[in-house]
């Protein structure tokens, strides 16, 4: 098993990789220093990527997705997928983007993904829906579709460094929205999650203990109620890794990652239940490594020609950027895997 390290050290305008990442030990070699693979095991989850196009330019965006991108699924690769998912029964469907809410068709493909899968989850960044699609949360609601909504800190000053300014405000609105039609609100059967992301060159902090301050503070001061808070370690990958770039902070937040790397969340990736479709309809492990362009094998494979799921015990394709996902109590689109 070897790690492709393009999307890290390399982009398209770099002529040569940061001299010292090609230093560090690679997650392949830590891999097989600990004596454990990385491969696929029971895929139940499918995880749609609609594409890159955002009405936010979020400082972290490991796709660098934002208001001038062009990468936007179309109808024709919402087909392949609706027959994919149709040709096997995922327990979870989870369409993320960019800004799902912005993609032309979007109504169509979760219409259509709601009757193949029990479990729909559809990240929103809450400003893409406010003012622009107000009809998208009423069809959200009426197919029981989860909500994964990004809310980084409750903190204006952070929000407006990582989001821009108005941001927080327009996110507490749409929250309360939400709540309005019964998201979040117990007994709904509506489900609100949010994700909150580290704000620099550190680990996320207990997912429990900041639950517990998000649910307190958003209740006394903005009246909103969800259900749980997922924390996400930040990828070194596009705007973030060009941040740690200009910062100076690439090394030391690789150091804390590979010092942090924890073998006992290996058998909890999602990479390991799941597979993974790119806009334009190719299908890879992880949304990361989707980011980063790589996959496992000589050639991509299109959803159009994907007759099921990757076979348990299919390697992985890895990178350094999975040290991400391994560090402390790990990270996952399900937020940390390890209580």
């Amino acid at each position: 098993m070897t790690d492709v390290w393009d999307g890290l050290t390399m982009d398209k305008k770099s002529a040569a990789p940061d001299s010292y990442l090609l230093e560090m030990e690679s997650f392949a070699h830590t891999l097989e220093r600990h004596g454990i693979p990385l491969q696929h095991g029971l895929t139940d989850t499918l995880q749609v990527n609609v594409g890159r196009l955002c009405d936010l330019s979020c400082c972290h965006c490991h796709q660098e997705a934002g208001p001038g991108c062009s990468e936007v699924m179309d109808r024709q690769t919402m087909d392949a997928i609706i027959a994919y998912a149709r040709r096997n029964q995922f327990k979870v469907i989870d369409i993320t983007g960019g800004a799902p809410e912005l993609v032309p068709h979007i109504d169509y493909l979760v219409e259509n993904l709601a009757q193949l899968s029990p479990r729909i989850l559809f990240r929103t960044n809450l400003t893409a829906m406010l003012g622009r699609r107000d009809w998208l949360p009423q069809l959200l609601k009426r197919h029981q579709v989860a909500l994964v909504a990004s809310l980084p800190s409750l903190n204006e000053r952070q929000v407006v460094s990582q989001r821009g300014e108005g941001v927080l405000e327009k996110s507490f609105a749409m929250l309360k929205h939400l709540n309005e039609i019964g998201y979040g609100m117990e007994g709904s059967g509506l489900t609100l999650d949010l994700v909150a992301n580290s704000a620099g060159a550190f680990l996320p902090a207990s997912q429990v203990q900041q639950q517990m301050k998000f649910r307190q503070d958003l209740l006394r001061k903005q009246g909103i109620v969800f259900n749980d808070l997922l924390l996400l370690a930040n990828v070194p990958l596009g705007r973030f890794r060009h941040w740690l770039e200009r910062s100076g902070n690439l090394r030391g937040y690789m150091e804390k990652l590979t010092k942090s790397f924890n073998p006992a969340i290996i058998p909890g990736l999602m990479c390991r239940s799941q597979v993974a479709v790119s806009w334009d309809g190719y299908v890879y492990d992880c949304d990361f490594n989707l980011a980063t362009g790589q996959w496992h094998g000589e050639a991509r494979c299109h959803v159009s020609r994907m007759p099921g799921v990757p076979e348990p015990g299919t390697s992985i394709a890895t990178g350094v950027h999975c040290y991400a996902c391994t560090a402390g109590a790990g990270s996952s689109c399900g937020g940390a895997i390890a209580a």
